[in-house]
């Protein structure tokens, strides 16, 4: 396997073409890149923001330059020496009319040679819950028409039009007594879906206007007065309605009676049947082409757990793709879980690289004081576990009410089909609750051959955690147990081993919408430990736990990749580390919240059920604020305050709506919305507090600057294949998508990079980011020299001791005589009290590194200044250092 040296995630669409990637390809190259990480590139539904909305699996998206964009692209990449690795969407597609096998399956029913494409419920109509309000409600802007561009009858309503299943337009048009009428009846009479494209080419033809058409316009505009006159009662809409295989309702109860899996609570995404190898082939058919014919080195799977059987899946895909394409998952794993040593992958997106980069920037101390004074903010403690209990309820009860009344639907006709006497209906629902919310991690990978020793240990586990805590009837869970271990009668097998799968494939979601997109938005002592990847519980964060998790990591996916900022964060990677910085002065940040909520108290509104923003958000929107201010910004800036205000406007908005408490996505609560926009409004219309606000954060920056620094480093340097997500290469102070998913500016980081000749030392260069790109810069063009090293080199944690030991991060990768030794700081905001500048960080002359053998009495090359150091077996940080802060020591041959 050619293995990556380095990777670059770009976001197609938003601007972003083939040809404008084809354009990067020698700024890619010269920043050392050694792939390209593509999002999704299939044809989604139109306007698509993000690509995972697909509706071609096998058709590059014309938006993007098709399939001829792509070689041009691809020819691009070869010529520079870069590779090429496409996201792909195995688990759901569009359910979208755009989707060519979903509108199948709505207009043919089971009928559909796509039937079985997607996990459907077939035992009841397809239910498409796209309506405004209840059908019967909204049945005034439904009609029926002839769909002349799609060549059908269909059901109107606004601009979608749902085709009628064709052995049911005999009954609509029966009493339209015309031609044409009769014309298309015969047609739809013998129609079949083997031969849909025929079809329809046929209704186009009889609807068709123009010389060559053989009904004239008067006979089309004849049969659409009749179907407006049929459509204007609306017992004949019902009717029709009622004989089509799938049932219009309202988008407001597919929570609750949805016949399709989705992803996650997203109605648009369909779950796809992959683990059926029909679908698989059908849905995989043209990048498997590409992988084959060399255009595609790699492939990310995205979110593989929502997969029926995640690892025969891989495996088949292995089989497909050979030993040598790169194949990594998008897998979120709990604290203590490894991607399974049996899965063909090379790891994981590195979701969990990011928890594991604050335990060098968070200080324990300072982060409890800031919890301490968050929770004095709100007016009462935090209790994480019962707030995590709240937030999966919350998913259980209502966000996947259809999910979980599938389960008790499966769990209870497996009962009966054992004659065993009814478990009443609360007793299962409560025991199927309490499993799932004490859940510890994603899933399990149980299959219809049974559950892995690691399941069983697992659910054994929770089952022992939930019976000690007196939750749940005895008998239900321990049903719901053997039903999940397979422990039924072989009659019973494929509904046990159905109930398995769709806990497996609601589990994920559950925690993931619990977690992530709610609480991570509802407690926010510090924002930037509510991360993708990272858990909720307070843990202690040391090196001691950080060099742990960079040995377990180069043991457990050496290959996989190390990600500090993707297109699914909640905050850019630079606005984490500023963050991180918080927990150095917790004191100086809560006072000054506290100055700041009485500079802007007059902007606080007072609506019936309390304060609008009340304390706890208030604390949150100032920390957000601090997260995303340019350092270059000034009071001074209208049309830049203006620009952010618009971006945090939009943030706002979401974190009110995904933290659930007072307002939601379903229904806006748009009193309480208005007045938490309107106190942000005045945020950046208040020039004291802006400039209190600066004043104050300058340290915080300083300090942000170098923590970015430092974990860049440590990307480049530790176990895994760095990813540099688009335009994180400088500053990347992004908020949550939208926000983080813009195009950036690629011409200035081009020039930016082709200007600079030696490493930037600038108050100005470290600031805006181009320190930090010169040495991602120099970096990978080492990994790119000696990739055996960092795919396979050792790590080696190193001590430091005297004055200012705390203040240093150290470690070496070695193999054989190849060795690369990093030094980098810490927990340095103190110094950046009285001189906000890089001088500040000198004074390491107490400090030194002890050097194990084989590291000590070497000479090394400092990667950046080129200087040559001579090591013994205690480095002097000072002399490592000189005056530059931080530094990469190559040893020399």
């Amino acid at each position: 396997m050619a293995l990556p040296t380095s990777t670059y995630r770009l976001q197609f669409r938003n601007g972003m073409t083939f040809d404008h990637a084809t354009a990067l390809v020698p700024y890619l190259q010269k920043l050392g890149i050694s792939h390209l990480y593509a999002s999704p590139i299939f044809t989604a539904t139109s306007g698509a923001t993000h690509g995972y909305d697909v509706t071609n699996a096998n058709e590059i998206d014309p938006s993007l330059g098709g399939r001829e964009g792509f070689d041009r692209l691809s020819a691009a990449l070869r010529k520079a020496g870069l590779g090429l690795i496409l996201d792909i969407v195995p688990n759901h597609m569009a359910a979208s009319l755009e989707n060519p096998w979903w509108r199948s399956i709505v207009e043919w029913g089971q009928d559909s040679v796509h039937a079985r494409h997607f996990d459907v419920d077939w035992s009841r109509p397809l239910t498409l819950p796209f309506l405004g309000d209840e059908f019967d409600t909204v049945i005034s802007d439904l009609s029926i028409t002839a769909d002349v561009e799609a060549g059908c009858l269909a059901l109107a309503y606004y601009d979608s039009r749902y085709p009628l299943h064709p052995k049911t337009y005999a009954a609509v048009l029966d009493d339209i007594n015309l031609p044409i009428a009769a014309e298309i009846a015969t047609i739809a009479a013998t129609a079949s879906p083997a031969d849909g494209e025929a079809f329809h080419a046929a209704i186009r033809t009889a609807l068709a206007a123009g010389a060559e058409a053989r009904f004239s316009p008067a006979d089309t505009m004849a049969l659409a007065s009749a179907l407006e006159k049929l459509s204007s009662d609306p017992e004949n809409l019902r009717k029709i309605h009622a004989r089509q295989p799938w049932r219009l309702t309202s988008w407001r109860t597919a929570a609750d009676s949805l016949s399709y899996r989705r992803f996650f609570e997203i109605t648009g995404l369909a779950g796809l049947r992959v683990e059926d190898e029909a679908v698989f082939d059908d849905a995989h058919r043209t990048v498997l082409e590409l992988v084959r014919n060399g255009s595609v080195d790699g492939l990310r799977i995205d979110h593989v757990d929502g997969l029926a059987d995640p690892k025969t899946y891989l495996d088949q895909l292995r089989q497909k793709i050979g030993p040598d394409t790169y194949l990594i998952i998008e897998k979120i794993l709990g604290h203590g879980e490894t991607v399974a040593a049996d899965w063909p992958v090379a790891g994981t997106t590195g979701y969990e690289f990011i928890s594991e980069l604050t335990d060098v920037m968070v200080d324990n101390t300072g982060l409890k004081a800031l919890n301490h004074a968050y929770d004095r903010l709100r007016g009462r403690p935090t209790h994480i576990t019962s707030e995590v209990r709240d937030a999966k309820g919350l998913m259980f009860d209502v966000n996947f009410a259809g999910e979980v009344s599938t389960l008790l639907r499966l769990a209870t006709e497996i009962r009966a089909a054992k004659n065993e006497p009814a478990i009443p209906a609360d007793a299962m629902r409560t025991a199927l609750r309490e499993v799932l919310l004490t859940f510890p991690v994603y899933r399990t990978y149980g299959t219809a051959a049974g559950m892995p020793t690691a399941g069983k240990k697992l659910l054994a586990d929770v089952m022992n955690e939930v019976r000690e805590a007196g939750r749940a009837d005895a008998e239900a869970l321990t049903f719901i147990k053997h039903i999940l271990l397979g422990n039924v009668p072989d009659s019973l097998a494929d509904r046990a081993t159905t109930f398995r799968i769709r806990l497996q494939q609601l589990s994920g979601p559950l925690t993931a919408k619990s977690i992530e997109d709610t609480l991570f938005f509802r407690i926010n002592p510090l924002i930037a430990l509510n991360e993708v990847g990272s858990e909720p519980y307070p843990r202690e964060h040391d090196l001691k736990h950080f060099h742990a998790a960079m040995q377990a990591r180069l043991e457990n996916q050496p290959n996989g990749l190390s990600c500090s900022s993707t297109h699914d964060t909640k905050r850019g990677e630079d606005s984490r580390a500023r963050l991180l910085a918080l927990t150095e002065a917790p004191d100086l940040f809560s006072e000054a919240v506290n100055r700041w909520r009485g500079l802007n108290s007059a902007a606080i509104h007072s609506l019936p059920d309390g304060a609008a923003p009340e304390p706890a958000l208030e604390w949150m929107l100032y920390q957000s604020l601090a997260g995303v201010w340019p350092p270059e910004l000034t009071i001074k800036d209208a049309d830049g305050i203006e620009a952010l205000s618009r971006r945090f406007l939009t943030f706002v908005e979401k974190a009110l709506r995904e933290a659930k408490l007072h307002t939601n996505w379903g229904e806006p609560n748009e009193a309480y919305e208005a007045a938490v926009a309107d106190y942000v409004r005045s945020l950046f219309g208040n020039r004291i507090f802006l400039s209190d606000f600066i004043a104050t954060m300058q340290p915080f920056w300083w300090a942000g600057a170098v923590n970015g620094i430092t974990q860049t480093l440590i990307k480049l340097v530790g176990p895994g294949i760095p990813d540099i997500y688009q335009g994180s290469e400088t500053l990347d102070l992004s908020l949550v998508d939208p926000d983080n998913r813009r195009v950036p500016d690629f011409q200035h980081l081009a020039k930016q990079l082709a200007a600079t000749t030696h490493l930037p030392v600038s108050d100005e260069d470290w600031l805006n980011g181009a320190v930090k790109q010169q040495v991602i810069a120099r970096a990978l063009r080492l990994r790119q020299d000696r990739p055996d090293l960092f795919a396979e080199g050792s790590y080696i944690p190193l001590t430091a001791s005297g004055k200012r030991a705390g203040n240093i991060v150290s470690f070496a990768r070695n193999k054989g005589e190849e060795t690369v030794l990093l030094i980098a700081p810490r927990l340095v905001l103190a110094a950046f009290a009285d001189h906000p500048s890089p001088a500040a960080l000198d004074g390491w002359e107490e400090t030194t590194l002890t050097l194990e053998t084989g590291l000590a009495n070497r000479r090394y090359r400092d990667l950046f200044s080129g200087r040559i150091i001579s090591a013994d077996e205690r480095l002097s940080v000072a002399e490592a250092l000189a005056g530059q802060h931080f530094t990469l020591l190559v040893a020399e041959e």
